[in-house]
């Protein structure tokens, strides 16, 4: 009986995991095709740099409410409902991103896009999570969220053909791709044990169903501390993040090097990701969550200072290297972290609204790292600047494990 049990068990996780890689590789997609698609729409829209970048962050902004929201209904209706529809949502959006005629429309689709998308991100994070048993949390939440540099760098490679050079096939393509996985979903997608476990003791309390999935649940004495130290990490964590996928290839070129040479870096930025985020995801099951912290944010110090010594080719493709794989795998690792802090009845409003605090850094990093080139710092510039906000969200979550190492 237990063997069947086993086996009946690792087929859940293996399905649930593999499901949620694709929306991620979906993901991926969306996070480079504004880039790609950027000259296409600037000219067919015919936008200056400024429209053009409230078009770059709109999508990021549309996130933020997704995030916020679907988490919580996520604790209180079901993960893989929430799911399908935020899919279902971000599909509808992106496509219209193809048939709408004004600058404003295009913001507004944009928008509605992210925002699907924002309340897809920590339910597969949540559902990841809930699939295995706690020790494996981590190599879960890193299979499934390896699949984002892998969409990434599948566009890159896209947007090199001839497919690739209309921006309207980019949006086709992010469209198309999650209206197919939807039926997967609605098919072969269990829900979470660990969710409708709690649903029924929630079932038995009325009282506990009341509070389940409640946003003052996470500032309880229990939650409090591990609340902020994780807020503050994700917002300094991402706010470097989508530095580096925002501004990579521009900060290359500031570097001296072609635009083609900026695309090559960045496609191998995205497959050391790939690797790193696995890699790091294992990690942080069988070390100690201490070691794991100091290895990735050691890794992404000692890439940022050799992507700001990077004086050849093979130095800069190793330094961008170097950052993927550590910048993108600890995005993974604090999303790991996220399962492993909150308890299941709160555990989608967590990780939710902490992933929408993580936006407003995701927001604000580009436009910083705008601001400092206009203003003539040049690529060195935002890379020191990036520094500090790596050795802050470092000494916060050391506070975290320590945190949880007293409480546990």
């Amino acid at each position: 009986m237990d063997s069947v049990n086993h086996q009946s068990n690792k087929k859940h996780a293996i399905v649930t995991v593999a499901i949620c890689f694709l929306i991620a590789v979906i993901e991926g997609l969306d996070i480079q095709a504004a880039g790609i698609a950027a000259a296409g729409i600037r000219e067919h829209f015919g936008l200056d740099s400024s429209q053009l970048g409230i078009f770059f962050s709109v999508g990021i902004l549309g996130l933020l409410p997704g995030a916020l929201v679907g988490g919580r209904i996520a604790d209180r209706i079901g993960r893989k409902t929430v799911l399908i529809w935020s899919v279902a949502t971000f599909a509808v959006f992106t496509l219209c991103t193809v048939w709408v005629n004004s600058f404003g429309s295009l913001l507004a689709v944009r928008f509605l896009a992210g925002a699907g998308l924002g309340a897809a991100m920590p339910i597969l994070i949540t559902l990841a999570s809930e699939a295995v048993s706690p020790q494996n949390r981590g190599r879960a939440v890193g299979l499934m969220y390896c699949g984002m540099p892998v969409g990434a760098a599948i566009l890159s490679l896209v947007a090199a053909t001839e497919f690739g050079s209309n921006w309207k096939n980019i949006f086709y393509l992010g469209g198309l791709l999650p209206i197919i996985v939807i039926p997967v979903m609605m098919w072969f997608l269990p829900e979470s044990k660990e969710y409708l476990k709690a649903k029924d003791i929630a079932a038995s309390a009325p009282a506990a169903a009341a509070a389940q999935g409640s946003f003052k649940d996470l500032f309880n004495s229990q939650n409090l501390m591990r609340t902020l130290f994780i807020w503050t990490s994700y917002f300094f964590t991402l706010m470097v993040v989508y530095i580096m996928l925002s501004w990579l290839p521009s900060l290359f070129q500031e570097l001296g090097f072609t635009r083609k040479e900026g695309a090559t870096a960045q496609f191998y930025f995205m497959v050391s990701a790939t690797i790193g985020t696995i890699i790091l995801g294992m990690l942080t099951d069988r070390w100690k969550k201490a070691y794991v912290i100091l290895l990735m944010y050691g890794g992404i110090l000692a890439g940022l200072i050799a992507l700001n010594a990077a004086g050849s080719l093979t130095q800069m493709y190793m330094a961008s290297a170097l950052v993927g794989a550590f910048v993108i795998g600890c995005q993974g690792v604090l999303y790991a972290f996220g399962g492993i802090v909150y308890p299941t009845t709160v555990r989608g409003t967590g990780i939710g609204v902490a992933s929408a605090v993580g936006r407003i850094g995701a927001m604000l990093g580009p436009a910083i790292a705008g601001s400092l080139l206009t203003a003539g710092f040049g690529a060195a510039g935002v890379i020191s600047a990036a520094i500090p906000c790596i050795i802050i969200s470092a000494v916060v979550m050391l506070l975290l494990v320590r945190k949880m190492n007293t409480t546990n």
